[in-house]
């Protein structure tokens, strides 16, 4: 394997080059463009004059948020209004330039702005453009607007997780946008595919990311639920285990981890005991099979109970998000990186996975707002003049 070096001796980053001219705005595009930056990727992120939403999300100091920074750190800032020609004109010559288009506008925006993939393919054969929307970018539901929390319910996503919610028949509240994430992920992925696809081939594409179908692709075992009838456990297989002060995960998916959990909770007559023996059995048999886990948990702390279960069973203390962010096991893995905005410095997290041959991070710094406008306006090929008119 060849490790790329850059003049001083350390690793590059494996996009280095590349260029992405970036339309999304609240968390999913930019989720997606932020791993592409991380990766080296010139990403030109394309705001209107007052920024995009995401800036005004709290917290925020001196102006300025550390959500938008986290979702948005490493990438440049150009202002431009789209409404107007001069600066759908401004878009179409830097396209020439692009590798890579990010959206995520509801489906027919891009196309009224003369921005579709079929308008500016003429102009960058090359070009990778990726749109991201609720539903994707054809069919009945393609025109309905859509976040997250709306995708979470469409997909059967929170109905399949209130099943496991025992006395329970009102959905959860969201907060966590998890359908955003995953979207950017997928888009990410996607985008790696056909950079390798052009690699062969010379030609771009255009990429449709359906937020519902990703969605969907989490509720793996409930897809074929849907299909064919399954006898449900009378007690989730994955929950809370009481403790004397607290609760505590207990996964039992494999063979030995049952063995090792019935020695730690010595009830080791019950790995040949009918109820429990195979697998289909211990299903049939939960609730009795953690009524004798908790037996033994109730009596023992928290602390204890991880002690006793960490040598061969799968668990872990229920912990909020500022506690897991204090584990040690992160300062490890360097899996925070401290920028810097108008407000000062807060930690991002860095992606979740390390390259050999490659470097990835999070660059140091958020732009300000139109902090590169100018700059691109001169590669587009404007004069001062017009530059000048143009900026204000």
């Amino acid at each position: 394997m060849t490790i790329v070096e850059n003049d001083e001796g350390y690793l590059t980053k494996s996009l280095d080059g590349l260029r992405v001219l970036d339309f999304s705005t609240t968390i999913a595009g930019p989720h997606c463009t932020r791993m592409l930056a991380d990766l080296g990727a010139e990403v030109i992120k394309i705001e209107p004059a007052e920024g995009e939403m995401m800036r005004t999300r709290p917290p925020v100091r001196n102006h300025c948020s550390t959500a938008f920074g986290q979702l948005n750190v490493g990438k440049r800032s150009l202002t431009l209004d789209l409404k107007s020609a001069k600066g759908v004109e401004v878009v179409r010559r830097l396209v020439a330039t692009a590798d890579i288009l990010v959206e995520n506008f509801r489906p027919g925006v891009m196309r009224r702005l003369k921005l579709d993939y079929a308008s500016l393919r003429g102009l960058n054969p090359r070009l990778i453009y990726c749109s991201i929307s609720g539903y994707g970018q054809t069919g009945p539901s393609a025109g309905l607007p859509a976040y997250a929390p709306v995708i979470h319910a469409a997909s059967g996503y929170d109905m399949a997780h209130l099943a496991y919610q025992a006395g329970r028949s009102r959905p959860d509240y969201c907060g966590i946008y998890v359908a955003d994430v995953l979207s950017g992920v997928y888009a990410f992925g996607a985008i790696g595919a056909a950079l390798h696809q052009r690699h062969r081939s010379g030609e771009g594409q255009h990429i449709d990311v359906s937020m519902l179908e990703a969605m969907l692709s989490l509720t793996l075992n409930e897809v074929q639920w849907a299909q064919f009838k399954v006898q449900q456990t009378q007690r989730p297989m994955f929950g809370p285990v009481e403790t004397s002060d607290g609760y505590v995960m207990v996964a039992i998916a494999s063979e030995k981890t049952f063995q090792s959990l019935m020695q730690v909770i010595g009830r080791p007559e019950w790995v040949s005991d009918p109820r429990f023996a195979k697998y289909s059995d211990r299903r049939e048999n939960w609730a009795s099979l953690m009524d004798g886990v908790e037996d033994w948990s109730r009596r023992v702390t928290t602390e204890q109970c991880l002690a006793a279960l960490n040598e061969g069973v799968p668990s872990s203390a229920y912990r909020t998000v500022a506690q897991a962010l204090a584990d040690p096991q992160l300062a490890h893995r360097g899996a925070l990186a401290e920028v810097e905005d108008g407000g000062g410095t807060f930690k991002v997290l860095n992606q979740p996975f390390r390259m050999s041959g490659a470097k990835v991070a999070a660059a140091r710094r958020v732009s300000t707002l139109g902090e590169h406008t100018r700059a691109y306006l001169k590669q587009a090929g404007l004069s001062g003049a017009e530059i000048a008119a143009f900026a204000g």
